[in-house]
């Protein structure tokens, strides 16, 4: 029996907690506290303003009754509060705490045992039923200490639910509000034109939608405030069905709000209404006040984000300006990374936390400002400060935000402001940068003008007052002055833009190209071309690459700006990973950054690789601190590769906690026993492994990978070693690159259909004089031999010494550029008579001919598949693509070691397969011929014995099961490992 009670270390703990919590009220035991529930005594009850009440229910172990406990107190009601329960805590203390001679001193260092439910969905009908509930984790139990338990605390006090509720009824509100300026827009022709102008925009549909998002923004918030200040009228009596003249009444009351502050917030919908007539101004405010109290009445303040996840709805010129959201839960993991690497010494330090600078150069709606910004409150006020007292400093001082698109900069202000909507500030810094032709002729290149720019650029305030930069109205000036000093931050953190350069074919007029890099906002192709000079001029000598795009010259950008010692942190396509293009950015950060950690997802689904919505792209987290003076590069890179996406706040705060210290990560080159596990309870989330990259940029190829005993077998095969997993050793192999074996074709447009290409393409013809292998036809690909599927006719006379040129890099053997690994089965196809390669299978060529078919034995064979895949680029699910350039530097056996009778022998398994139908690759481990294909490559080319043979059919079953191979296609019921 244990010496102290359960209430009595209730008690304890909810003392302990509120020194962390400082902002909410931590009860212990407290009864009446639950609405028609008297005698209810939740274990300890967490509430705060703004947010949603946490239960913790709380046992002894073995807790017997506590998850049911914490299940029962969902959906009810707390007392004063009126807000349901949507998250509840079940905690065991471990035994010991129970007879401990000193109680606190027990329960602040025990190691406590957790985990939380959720509301996973209410019914419809107004009870409110709870239809679902969701346990984090899924099975076992979390652990931690107290100040674990209060950050979770903290985490489960959004009220998620309400959130996406809120969201959608925004949504409604703001579609409404540009409905009635696109009839407006016909009524009424020259009033748009000028909101248009106010907001730095052109007057087309997306604009009249970012219209009613700042209204419905300022509506909303108006909301909020109405009742903190006595004299501020709530928005149902200023422009509800009982006034008289909505728009004046509501100018008048948000000039009121502007004397106290709040200008990020009114002062462009204030403007915008003064534009609007009388009657479209009254339709758009009677229903966005409706939206406003039904947004209200879901319990959500302003303070959630809640119109930056609907602003990303909205923006039309996604695809140029490539401007995705960073998704709530992804931007808490980077942010939580990145904060644990601040050198801040003493969180709860105010004048410490005030000397802090962190940068978002393109920072959108301010999802990752934002997380910062409360990943930092979340500390002080864990280290007993006040977020309030610290708020102020961080608007003026510490966070710097600037985008191209005024809309956005105001969305971000709002939400930063609304982190603490009755604390009042100056000056802030977040800028509307310019961007495309200004008004003197001149191009900007919005945030990358501070590429060249040493530390300030002036704006001018060409869309006054959408580019004002004052928290309090105090820089309505002409102009104003963007300070970003070099090497001045300690954090930069970004999610940039992902076009790339290059031309956007939506017609055969060459009048219609544009540089997709920056046709947004609709410029001007003339425009487009002086801007990508301008950024050519800018980017000399930093990692930029026209074809990895603008995101690598944000990377150039935040490097330069970070002081030493500072904190790197990236959302990035996963091309940055693999991407030769990249191979600038990987060199700068294995030779000028340290602590380098890369999350990608393993996925097998293309809607769960990205880390923001509505990519459908793979995405990376690339986090890192910049070298001091002192220190040396370790060029060590720890790659995680998550299950899936985090799905929740709780699961980002879990990830960010449980990756371990380098020291305690198995390495890539220790040989295949896989990586480490990301566990939560009895789930595993993802996986963890630490490998040294060469500081030439080599492709980081861990990412994207679940099971890390195949990259280790791979690892060791690109250095001539074949360690298969389960075997004590490696045995000699010999692998080369390509490159040095034989030659890669031509690029397909210097062939046929380019401007420097001496042949036309045309149907193909048994008598053809220049057959071709050029485009994928499943029908003909499953077999090892492939006829060619087209001819080639020189242009004319003038291009008959480049044709000759082209037709002698003809070969038999081609490799598949894009193998799409769940429906294909060839990684290189052979053409009896000497062919050209084309866009999907540029061909190789060997100078001794014998190599021909062990090249075609060796890239189809199990260990061919494990180094084709892992030298590609892993960005869709199910497929492996590589450039014609990386081609070169693909693993292979080294066929120069074999001797003649080991290529007789090629030729003559070659012979036997010719005619073999194979299935495609997800499918190797359990296709007969494949596996026939593995014994004797193995066995009787490269004279390993059968255990060998045994070991790489048990490696293609890893394989197979790898979501980047298989991509979450079913296998056939009666698909079987086959040894």
């Amino acid at each position: 029996m244990p010496r102290h009670t359960e209430p009595n270390a209730n008690t304890v703990l909810g003392n302990l907690l509120q020194p962390m919590l400082g902002r909410s009220a931590v009860r212990a035991q407290n009864s009446r506290a639950i609405v028609d529930h008297p005698g209810l005594q939740p274990d300890l009850l967490i509430t705060a303003k703004g947010r949603s009440p946490v239960v913790v229910e709380a046992e002894y172990a073995p807790a017997a009754t506590v998850e049911p406990e914490a299940r029962g107190r969902l959906g009810l009601t707390v007392v004063g509060d009126r807000r349901r329960i949507e998250a509840a805590i079940a905690l065991q203390y471990p035994e010991e705490v129970g007879d401990a001679a000193d109680l606190t001193a027990a329960v602040a260092v025990a190691r406590l045992s957790y985990c939380v439910f959720t509301v996973g969905k209410y019914s419809p009908h107004p009870e409110r039923e709870i239809k679902r509930i969701d346990r984090f984790p899924e099975s076992g139990w979390l652990e931690g200490g107290i100040t674990d338990l209060a950050d979770l605390i903290r985490l489960m006090s959004l009220p998620q639910l309400a959130v996406d509720t809120a969201a959608d009824l925004l949504q409604e509100g703001i579609d409404l509000a540009a409905a009635a300026l696109e009839r407006m827009e016909q009524e009424r022709p020259y009033i748009n034109p000028e909101i248009a102008r106010l907001l730095g925009m052109e007057n087309v549909p997306q604009t009249r939608r970012m219209t009613g998002a700042i209204l419905a923004n300022a509506v909303v918030f108006h909301e909020r405030i109405a009742g903190m200040y006595p004299h501020i009228r709530p928005p149902a009596q200023v422009s509800g069905t009982k006034s008289t003249n909505p728009r004046d009444e509501t100018q008048a009351t948000w000039d009121e709000i502007l004397e106290i502050n709040y200008w990020p917030i009114f002062d462009v919908a204030r403007r915008i209404l003064y534009e609007l007539p009388s009657f479209y101004a009254a339709t758009i405010l009677r229903g966005l006040e409706y939206t406003s109290a039904q947004v209200a009445a879901t319990g959500v303040e302003n303070s959630h984000d809640l119109t930056g996840r609907v602003f990303q709805r909205l923006i039309a010129d996604r695809k140029y300006l490539a401007t995705f959201y960073t998704r709530p839960e992804s931007a808490a993991l980077l942010a939580r990374l990145a904060v644990a690497r601040l050198d801040v010494g003493d969180f709860g330090d105010a004048a410490a936390i005030g000397k802090l600078r962190v940068g978002d150069f393109a920072c959108g709606t301010g999802a990752l400002l934002s997380a910062v910004n409360d990943q930092i409150a979340a500390r002080h006020e864990r280290a007993g400060g006040d977020p309030e007292l610290i708020h102020p400093v961080m608007m003026e001082e510490a966070l710097y935000g600037c985008d191209v698109m005024p809309s956005a900069v105001h969305i971000t202000s709002a939400t930063l402001s609304g982190a603490q909507p009755e604390v009042g500030f100056g000056k802030s810094r977040l800028y509307t940068m310019p961007y495309g032709r200004l008004s003197d002729g001149s191009v900007a290149l919005g945030s990358l003008e501070f590429l060249a720019a040493e530390s300030q650029i002036t704006l001018s305030n060409f869309s006054d007052p959408a580019r004002r930069t004052g928290g309090n109205g105090d820089a309505a000036t002409a102009q104003a002055v963007a300070e970003v000093p070099d090497a001045g931050f300690d954090l930069v953190i970004m999610n940039p833009p992902f076009t790339r350069a290059g031309s956007d074919w939506e017609g055969s007029s060459r009048d219609e190209d544009t540089i997709k890099q920056f046709r947004g906002l609709s410029t001007e192709l003339e425009t487009q071309r002086r801007m990508s000079d301008r950024l050519r001029d800018f980017s000399r000598d930093t990692c930029y690459h026209g074809y990895a795009g603008l995101a690598s010259a944000f990377a150039a950008l935040a490097d330069l700006k970070l002081k030493p010692g500072g904190v790197l942190a990236l959302v990035l396509p996963l091309s940055a990973a693999a991407g030769v293009s990249w191979q600038g950015f990987r060199q700068m950060m294995t030779a000028g950054y340290t602590e380098l950690t890369v999350v990608s997802i393993a996925a097998a689904d293309n809607d769960q690789l990205s880390f923001s919505a509505s990519t459908n792209m793979a995405e990376c987290l690339v986090v890192a601190r910049k070298l001091r003076g002192e220190e040396s590069p370790d060029n060590l890179v720890k790659f995680v590769s998550l299950v899936s996406r985090p799905q929740n706040f709780a699961a980002s705060w879990e990830i960010a906690n449980s990756i371990p210290e380098t020291d305690a990560v198995n390495r890539i080159e220790d040989g295949p026993y896989d990586g480490v596990n990301l566990e939560v309870g009895r789930t595993v989330l993802g996986k963890v492994i630490t490998a040294r990259c060469p500081v030439a940029g080599e492709a980081w190829a861990g990412v994207r990978i679940f099971d890390y005993s195949l990259a280790q077998t791979a690892y060791t095969l690109v250095d001539s070693t074949l360690w298969l997993p389960g075997q004590a050793a490696g045995l000699e192999l010999k692998i080369t690159p390509l490159n040095q074996v034989g030659k890669r074709g031509l690029y397909s447009r210097n062939i046929a259909d380019g401007p420097t290409a001496p042949f036309n393409r045309e149907g193909y013809s048994r008598t053809a004089t220049y057959p071709a292998l050029w485009n994928h036809d499943a029908k003909n690909e499953t077999r090892l031999v492939c006829p060619p599927d087209i001819q080639l006719r020189v242009k004319n006379r003038e291009w008959r010494v480049r044709s000759a040129e082209v037709w002698a890099t003809a070969s038999r053997a081609h490799l598949n550029l894009d193998f799409r690994f769940n429906s294909q089965p060839l990684a290189v196809a052979f053409t009896d008579r000497e062919s050209l390669g084309g866009r999907a299978w540029p061909n190789v060529q060997f100078p001794d001919t014998r190599f021909d078919y062990a090249f075609a034995l060796w890239s189809n064979s199990t260990l061919g598949l494990l180094s084709f895949w892992w030298h590609t680029n892993r960005q869709v699910a199910g497929r492996g693509s590589m450039t014609i350039s990386t081609i070169e530097t693909l693993p292979t056996l080294d066929f120069r070691a074999l001797t003649d009778a080991q290529l007789a022998t090629a030729q003559e398994i070659f012979e036997e397969f010719r005619d073999k139908e194979l299935l495609p690759a997800y499918l190797a481990d359990a296709d007969p011929n494949r596996a026939l294909l593995d014994q004797r490559v193995v066995c009787d080319l490269l004279g390993f014995d059968e255990s060998v043979y045994a070991g790489v059919r048990q490696l293609a079953a890893k394989w197979c099961a790898e979501p980047s191979v298989n991509g979450g296609k079913a296998r056939p019921k009666d698909a079987r490992l086959i040894i």
